[in-house]
C-alpha cells in the first residue's frame, strides 16, 4: 500500500503529526494520504501516562479544542509536594521551595488514553486512515539506504515459526516519508538510531519505570483537581524517583511511582517499592475505602536535551518519546511529544509541497532548534543530570536556583553519560530488601495487578522477548546480580524456577508482558531485545 506519509504509533506525537499534516493540506487545497498504524487493539489501549497535560501544543493544533469536546475536564486547582522521610513521616514543601516548572497552574488532569482516542477521531475526520491492531515489525529501505516504509507483522504464526490456520501475512506500507512515534524505547526507533548513528552527538539516554494504578474512591473523599507529587521514602541508597497522586474525573484517583533505572541494588523491585509506598499516610488517606480498577507500567525517558538523537534520517523522522522529548523538569512529555509531531508535519509538508520526490534528508533538527520546544528543553537540560551528579539535596538546590532565579539559563552544563544498565552492582555487595506481604486492600501482588491491565497475547506465537545469548540469565546474571529481571519487571514475566531435578531454569512468561520496555533497558548484560508481538497483543488500558 502506497501513502504520502506513514506514521508508526497512535500516541500524542503521531496523531498530532497526522492532524497537522492534513490541516496543512486542507489549507493549501492539496490531496495528501496519511496512514497511522497502532499495535494496540484500539487507539489508547497501550497509552499510559500520569497524566497532567499542559495544553500549549493542543492550543496550537486545535485552538477551539474546548468547543470540540476534547477530554480535558479537570483543571488543576491545588498543587502539593511532599518529601517522605520514612514510612510514617513526611515534609510538605511550601510553594516557594518548588522549582517553577513543577507548578501546574493552567494544566489539566487527564487520561492520556482518552486524549489520544479524541485525537484519532480528529485525524480520521481530517482524512487520515488509522489502523489499530497492526504492529509495525520491520523497517523497509530503498536501494539508496533511505527509509521506504514499514512492514506490519505476520498474524497467525505459531511458536515454532510455522503458519497456523488463519495465517495472514503482514503488509508493506510504502511512503514518501515515514514518521516513527512508537513511544519510549521504540524497537524500530532503537534500530534506526543505531543504523544512522543518530545519537553520535548525544550522551546516554536515561530512563525511569513508571507504575500506575487507577482507583475508584468514595465521592466524599474526591477532590477534583488536587495534585500531589513527592519523592524520598521508600527509595533509599542510590535509588531515586518520584511519586504522584491525582484526583481526576468521575470519583477516580490515579497513583503511581517512577523509579529511575540507574539504581545500583539488584535486589530492588520497583513494583514492590510502589506497593509499600501506598501505605504511607500521605497517600493512603486518599485510597482508603476505595477500590483499584486498573494497573499498568511504562518506561519513560528522562535524559533531556543532551540525550536527544538527531530526529532526521533519509526518508524518515523520529519524534516524541521515541526520540526522548520529555521535559523532566516538568515531569511532562505529552505537550512536547505533540509539538515534535507538529514540527515533523510542517517539515514534511514543506518538502512535499515543493517536489514529488521523497526519501530525502529533512531539516527537522533545524526546525526543532528554531521552536519553543527546543527552548523549553534547553531550559530543562540540567534538571535530571544535576540530581545524578550532585545527589538529591544538592541537585534539588541547584535546580531551584537555576529554574527560579535564572529561568533555566545558567551557563553550566551537567551531562551524565553513564548508561542506566551499567550501574548495577553485584548482589553480594548490596543489602537485600525485605518487602512486606501485600494486604489485598492497599497493596497487591503482581499477577492480580497484571490481570487488571487487561493484558493478553496469543499464546502460540514466537516469543517477543528475544535473548541474544540463552546462557546469560543462568550464567552471568544469576551469578552476579541474582538475575534482576525477576524484580525489575513489573509484570512477573521473568522467573527462575527449578525443574524436577532441582536444576534452575530461566522462564519467560511472555503472556504477562505490559510492553513497558524495562527489560530492554535495564538488563545488565544487555541480553534482552524487545520486539513487537502479534498485533493487538498486550495491555488493554481503559482510561489510563
Amino acid at each position: 500500500m502506497e501513502f504520502d506519509v506513514v506514521i508508526v504509533g497512535a500516541g500524542p506525537a503521531g496523531l498530532s503529526s497526522a492532524c497537522k499534516l492534513l490541516q496543512l493540506a486542507q489549507d493549501k487545497g492539496q490531496e495528501l494520504s496519511v496512514c497511522v498504524v497502532e499495535k494496540g487493539s484500539e487507539v489508547g489501549a497501550h497509552i499510559l501516562s500520569g497524566a497532567i497535560l499542559e495544553p500549549s501544543a493542543l492550543n496550537e493544533l486545535f485552538p477551539d479544542w474546548q468547543a470540540m469536546g476534547a477530554p480535558l475536564n479537570t483543571p488543576v486547582v491545588k498543587d502539593e509536594v511532599h518529601i517522605l522521610r520514612g514510612p510514617e513521616s513526611g515534609i510538605p514543601l511550601p510553594g516557594f521551595f518548588i522549582p517553577k516548572p513543577m507548578h501546574n497552574e493552567g494544566n489539566y488532569i487527564v487520561s492520556l488514553g482518552n486524549v489520544c482516542r479524541w485525537l484519532a477521531e480528529q485525524a480520521e475526520s481530517l482524512g487520515a486512515e488509522v489502523f489499530p491492531g497492526f504492529a509495525a515489525a520491520e523497517v523497509l529501505y530503498n536501494d539508496d539506504g533511505s527509509v521506504k516504509g514499514i512492514a506490519t507483522g505476520d498474524m497467525g504464526v505459531g511458536a515454532d515459526g510455522e503458519p497456523k490456520d488463519g495465517y495472514m501475512p503482514g503488509m508493506e506500507l510504502h511512503a514518501k516519508y515515514t514518521i516513527f512515534s512508537e513511544g519510549c524505547r521504540g524497537h524500530l526507533g532503537k534500530q534506526l538510531i543505531s543504523k544512522y548513528n543518530l545519537d553520535a552527538d548525544a550522551v546516554s539516554q536515561h530512563y525511569g519505570i513508571g507504575i500506575k494504578e487507577l482507583w475508584d474512591i468514595p465521592a466524599d473523599k474526591h477532590q477534583p483537581g488536587l495534585v500531589l507529587h513527592g519523592s524520598g521514602w521508600p527509595l533509599t541508597g542510590n535509588a531515586s524517583g518520584g511519586w504522584f497522586l491525582y484526583h481526576g474525573d468521575n470519583n477516580q484517583v490515579v497513583v503511581g511511582l517512577i523509579v529511575d533505572l540507574n539504581y545500583d541494588n539488584p535486589h530492588l523491585s520497583p513494583f514492590d517499592e510502589f506497593q509499600r509506598l501506598k501505605h504511607h499516610p500521605v497517600l493512603k488517606q486518599h485510597l482508603a475505602g476505595g477500590s483499584r480498577v486498573s494497573y499498568g507500567a511504562r518506561a519513560v525517558e528522562k535524559g533531556g536535551l543532551f540525550a536527544l538523537p538527531s530526529m532526521s534520517m533519509p526518508g524518515a523522522l523520529l519524534i516524541g518519546c521515541d526520540a526522548g522529548t520529555m521535559n523532566y523538569s516538568k515531569i511532562k512529555g505529552s505537550h512536547t511529544a505533540m509539538k515534535s509531531g507538529m514540527l515533523a508535519a510542517e517539515t514534511i509538508f514543506a518538502e512535499l509541497s515543493t517536489t514529488a520526490e521523497g526519501s530525502k534528508q529533512l531539516p527537522m533538527d533545524d526546525n526543532f532548534k528554531a521552536s519553543w520546544l527546543y527552548d523549553e528543553l534547553y531550559r530543562a537540560r540540567n534538571f535530571g543530570a544535576a540530581m545524578h551528579k550532585l545527589g538529591f539535596w544538592f541537585g534539588a538546590a541547584y535546580n531551584w536556583v537555576e529554574q527560579n532565579l535564572f529561568g533555566g539559563k545558567l551557563p553550566i552544563n551537567f551531562k551524565d553519560d553513564s548508561p542506566d544498565y551499567a550501574q548495577m552492582k553485584p548482589a553480594s555487595q548490596m543489602p537485600s530488601i525485605d518487602y512486606p506481604k501485600a494486604d489485598g486492600v492497599i497493596s497487591f501482588d503482581k499477577l492480580s495487578s497484571v490481570f487488571l491491565s487487561g493484558t493478553n497475547h496469543e499464546e502460540d506465537q514466537p516469543c517477543h522477548l528475544v535473548l541474544k545469548d540463552g546462557s546469560l540469565p543462568l550464567g552471568a546474571n544469576l551469578a552476579n546480580w541474582d538475575e534482576p529481571a525477576q524484580r525489575y519487571c513489573p509484570a512477573g514475566v521473568y522467573e527462575i524456577i527449578e525443574d524436577e531435578s532441582g536444576t534452575p531454569q530461566f522462564q519467560i512468561n511472555g503472556q504477562n508482558c505490559l510492553h513497558c520496555k524495562t527489560c530492554d533497558i535495564k538488563d545488565p548484560s544487555q541480553n534482552i531485545t524487545w520486539v513487537v508481538p502479534e498485533g493487538a497483543g498486550g495491555p488493554s488500558y481503559p482510561n489510563m
